[in-house]
């Protein structure tokens, strides 16, 4: 019998199914598709998301794949009005070391997490969608359009916005189909310097961005035809001679020929969200789950962190855990999918807005405050145990980042010790070595004990500058329980010789690896 399941292998699947491979979980993941996605679509990927990616071990390839600084250049009727980069003025900090978006097509880093996945000797299934299935309290038992019958411990549906799984379960999508559409594709040009991200804006007659992409011959193109529209806003299906159409109108005078289009796809606005991620054995994520318009370009990267949760969670109630741990994806997901659903809309009303007064738009200005994703998390969690007073992030906030050395004298980052599917226990303080001493002995391999301290106390991260003790707040000794997504899960003082175990015990995880 497979443990785990997974339908669907866009960013959320693939990232889940890294998640349970690297954890050693059988795992399998299947798509209906018979190739693999081709086009750009979410091309956005949020400095939380780059932090899960460092997790994962693929931050560099995205990286070097990405831009992280584009200007924004801005044409209203022909005329260039603005040019800026949103990103222009942000910087990394010590806590923070991706400090903003970076652009990136949905195709690249699907390659890339496809070949990590590959390291763990997992590869994706084509032509292999899920069918049917039926659960029983001991497992789901479903069947591939190949026919073949598969067995598992539970089911993933992470496969999109017209979800086969969520469909079968009978949990409700609830929300609206919005009247906006838009134009997508991914296009090869001339006249152009891969310089800047274009937008033009022609009063009543529609709207044209042409985003390059960095090491790429594609750029995207996103386009509002206004004169275009049907009576129940449909368009004209999207070719290459219509796309050269749009951008004759729309950036006449700008001498750009597209000489090949290689996606094309019209995206209608919807606002919908499931009413339950879990039913027994199965469970949503990603667009399954939810899905909404695309101004702040927080789909993918909501999908991305909908499994980074869920994946650790999923691994030890594989390994012993109580199941009971799994009612906590929903208990957290569902409201920073609640979350995403309003500020997207709220960034999409004001983007339309800016049409309707005839004014040139940024396609940025939908970008709710938190458009980065850093300031999520789940403080009002079952997992999150607040046993310290401690002036910093409280269980449940993201945990943030900071340089340190090694005994060695070697840099080191907290995120480095973070890297893996382990908690960490970070030990501020003489009086943390006897707690750090016994979740190395009683938590191997599930607790990964580290002492942060100053220069000369032979810590194991010598907090050179006082970076990380600011980071968290730390004026006493403190003990702070990292979870393996990253997020804080308890606080207690540095003496604490039972708040490690009894954290383990409140929450049903297995006291070894």
């Amino acid at each position: 019998m497979t443990d785990v399941l997974i339908a669907g292998a866009g960013p959320t699947g693939l990232t889940l199914a890294i998640e349970l491979a690297r954890r050693g979980v059988d795992v399998r993941i299947v798509d209906r598709a018979a190739e693999h996605f081709p086009g750009s679509r979410g091309k956005g990927l949020t400095a939380r998301s780059q932090e899960v990616l460092d997790d994962l071990g693929v931050a560099d390839e995205v990286l070097h794949y990405g831009f992280r600084y584009l200007p924004h250049r801005r044409y209203l009727d022909g005329d260039l009005v603005a040019e800026a980069d949103p990103h222009a003025q942000r910087a990394p900090t010590p806590d923070r070391p991706y400090d903003g978006g970076l652009l990136i097509p949905q195709w690249r880093i699907e390659r890339i997490l496809r070949a990590r996945l590959a390291e763990h000797g997992v590869r994706v299934e084509l032509a292999a969608g899920l069918a049917e299935f039926s659960q029983s309290a001991n497992g789901v038992h479903a069947v591939l359009d190949t026919g073949e019958r598969v067995a598992a411990r539970y089911l993933v549906g992470c496969d999109g916005g017209r979800s086969t799984v969520r469909k079968a379960l009978g949990v409700r999508f609830e929300g609206q189909n919005g009247e906006q559409a838009m134009l997508l594709g991914d296009v090869e040009l001339g006249g152009l310097e891969p310089d800047a991200w274009y937008q033009w804006t022609v009063r009543r007659r529609g709207f044209l961005a042409l985003c390059p992409f960095r090491h790429e011959r594609s750029w995207q193109l996103q386009a509002v035809p206004f004169s275009d529209f049907g009576a129940e806003g449909s368009l004209p299906e999207p070719s290459l001679p219509y796309f050269r159409r749009i951008v004759d109108d729309l950036a006449d005078g700008h001498g750009i020929r597209l000489s090949k289009a290689s996606w094309q796809s019209t995206y209608r606005v919807n606002v919908r969200m499931a009413d339950r991620f879990r039913v027994g054995r199965v469970l949503l994520a990603g667009d399954a789950a939810h899905v909404h318009p695309p101004a702040g370009g927080l789909g993918m990267n909501t999908g991305i962190q909908d499994a980074y949760n869920l994946g650790w969670k999923l691994a030890m109630v594989c390994s012993g855990a109580r199941q009971s741990l799994l009612d906590s994806y929903q208990e957290e997901r569902l409201p920073v999918a609640s979350w995403t659903l309003g500020v997207s809309a709220e960034g999409l009303r004001r983007v339309a807005g800016r049409f309707v007064n005839g004014g040139s738009t940024d396609i940025a200005g939908g970008a709710p405050p938190d458009g980065q994703q850093l300031g999520l998390g789940y403080p009002a969690s079952s997992l999150s145990v607040d046993g310290d007073a401690g002036n910093g992030p409280r269980a449940g906030d993201r945990a943030p980042d900071a340089p340190c050395v090694d005994s060695s004298g070697t840099p080191r980052r907290l995120f480095d010790a973070f890297r893996g599917p382990h908690f960490t226990l970070l030990g501020f303080g003489e009086s943390c070595a006897g707690p750090l001493q016994d979740v190395g002995t009683a938590h191997r391999g599930l607790i990964k004990p580290v002492a942060v301290g100053a220069p000369g106390s032979g810590a194991d991260l010598v907090d050179v500058e006082g970076h990380a003790r600011t980071a968290y707040g730390v004026t006493g000794d403190t003990l702070v329980l990292v979870r393996p997504d990253g997020y804080l899960a308890l606080r207690a003082p540095g003496a604490s010789r039972t708040a490690v175990r009894d954290y383990l015990d409140r929450v049903g995880v297995s006291r070894s690896a």
